[in-house]
């Protein structure tokens, strides 16, 4: 699809192979560490206390997610209401790390790295890897509370933007996973 320019934004793919290429590959242990400081704060983890409705979501959507974290990877986090840090387990920080560890393709890395910073999740990046769920639901599961925030009071177009941008590079991130299985 390029024309005369070369335009790199418009090729996601391209640009998260690029970064595995250049960045990943030279440092994988850096890019693990990256996404195991993720479980340490995961989205997951930090719940609101009202309204119901944004609880019932939040509860819908993270919990199963949380369960099989529990389940396959070992990996029990605390939850709480509200954005003050709670530490994780040491245990489950250390079991989660294993798994990271076990990532050896800078590519899948990349992808998933990707993904984390993206929802803010590392424990949907992995679900996504292990195919425990969908890309979409993951994305959903990603944005419940911005999207309870949408039904609430409307859209913003400049977050509407940068939403659309920002599930692109998800879908890439995606993509690529799918065409290394």
């Amino acid at each position: 699809s390029q024309k005369e320019f070369i335009d790199p934004l418009s090729m996601p793919v391209t640009r998260l192979v690029n970064t595995a290429i250049d960045g990943v590959s030279i440092d994988l242990q850096a890019v693990k560490e990256d996404i195991i400081r993720f479980v340490g704060s995961d989205l997951l983890c930090y719940r609101a206390d009202t309204p119901t409705e944004l609880v019932v979501l939040q509860n819908k959507h993270w919990d199963p997610l949380l369960d099989w974290a529990h389940m396959a990877l070992n990996t029990r986090l605390t939850v709480q209401q509200g954005i003050v840090h709670v530490v994780q387990p040491v245990e489950s920080i250390a079991a989660f790390s294993s798994h990271i560890g076990m990532i050896d393709d800078p590519l899948k890395l990349a992808a998933v790295h990707s993904m984390t910073a993206l929802t803010g999740s590392a424990v949907i990046a992995m679900a996504v890897l292990k195919k425990q769920i969908s890309a979409e639901n993951a994305w959903l599961s990603a944005h419940v509370d911005e999207n309870w925030q949408v039904s609430q009071w409307g859209e913003d177009q400049e977050a509407q933007a940068l939403r659309a941008a920002k599930i692109i590079e998800f879908e890439a991130a995606v993509n690529l996973l799918d065409a290394l299985r």
